[in-house]
């Protein structure tokens, strides 16, 4: 990408024998804020850290406004990073934990004054200049973590997993507060999380990863409703798995229980006959006949669970439990475990998974 702020070329990582990040590509454009999304272990981390330099490449090339900075110590590359652990230095205030980076850069006092105090109100928080890290919440240390990175203007900012040490009402809390700085400052940023909703919910661009490998890379609407491979389509929200057999792969009719269906999604070269296996999003399912629904698979209540605004139920359909959620209507009431009832859909939520 001509227009990339942050590239990463064919980069590589091995320990020893073991290969943790293998021929890893991303052009990240200038202002775009890209998630890193994967399990423990699948090399999110470890490709952040060679950005940032505290690694370096088996092989592969990183790039930064332009400037090859492959073989550049941390402190030569101009970043911020913010880590999960929030890393204050206990014995400083806040205010002296946000200069410390000015302070090293040989900044004059009362200009670093001045950014301190802009850095504050950007965090909201401008009274607590004075106040040590131990007097502050898990959430506020986090916000000063990140006006330390940010004080110093870097030209990408790097965020390794920083709201998963919090409470779940505080990390909704701080990430939209991140995104909202990121878009106002129009700093470049990547973002290393395992938490799905947490990426969907802040990114411009998802990079899913598995075993050292790219899976999919994308917008949130595209990995989430497009996933290109088994490991994202499970990996990325919830899917109801059903198992069929390919009856006609030109016309794409692929029977499940002993009914059939048909799907827009490619068969991928299958041949009549073969087994394959679909998957459809709860939320493109509905109970019994629905406008637009072309597509039908009969089964049995097994489960229902009332959770006040919605209902969750869940259908028997041949070996197969699809899970899915209604609104509650007071004048409907929920259907009973062991009644007959049709799940509908369209052909093209159908989801191949290869």
């Amino acid at each position: 990408m001509a227009d990339s702020f942050l590239s990463i070329q064919h980069v590589k990582k091995s320990f020893g024998e073991v290969t943790v990040v293998q021929d890893f590509n991303l052009d990240v454009a200038p202002g775009e804020f890209v998630s890193f999304l994967g399990p423990s272990g699948c090399g999110k981390t470890t490709v952040l850290r060679m950005v940032a330099g505290f690694e370096e490449p088996t092989a592969g090339k990183i790039v930064i406004a332009g400037k090859d900075v492959t073989r550049l110590k941390p402190n030569q590359r101009n970043i911020g990073m913010v880590f999960q652990a929030y890393a204050l230095f206990p014995n400083l205030t806040v205010a002296q934990n946000i200069a410390f980076g000015l302070r090293v850069a040989g900044m004059p006092k009362a200009d670093q004054g001045k950014r301190v105090a802009e850095m504050l109100n950007i965090i909201k928080l401008p009274q607590m200049g004075d106040r040590y890290p131990y007097q502050l919440s898990g959430g506020q240390q986090q916000r000063i973590a990140l006006a330390r990175a940010l004080a110093p203007s870097p030209k990408l900012l790097l965020l390794d997993e920083p709201l998963s040490a919090l409470d779940a009402k505080v990390r909704v809390s701080l990430r939209d507060e991140i995104r909202s700085i990121q878009k106002r400052l129009g700093i470049t940023t990547v973002f290393v999380t395992h938490d799905q909703e947490e990426a969907l919910s802040i990114s411009d661009r998802i990079v899913v990863m598995y075993q050292g490998v790219a899976e999919q890379m994308g917008t949130p609407f595209e990995i989430y409703n497009r996933p290109s491979t088994k490991f994202v389509a499970n990996f990325v929200g919830t899917l109801n798995v059903l198992e069929g057999t390919v009856s006609d792969p030109a016309k794409g009719t692929v029977k499940v229980a002993d009914d059939m269906i048909t799907v827009k999604s490619s068969l991928n070269g299958a041949k009549a006959g073969d087994a394959v296996t679909l998957a459809l999003r709860p939320e493109a399912i509905a109970l019994g006949e629905y406008p637009g629904h072309d597509q039908k698979l009969p089964g049995k209540i097994a489960d229902v669970n009332f959770l006040g605004s919605v209902i969750r139920v869940k259908v028997a359909v041949g070996k197969a439990i699809v899970s899915m959620d209604t609104f509650n209507k007071s004048t409907t009431p929920p259907p009973q475990v062991g009644e007959p009832a049709s799940i509908t859909f369209t052909s093209r939520d159908v989801l191949v998974l290869h």
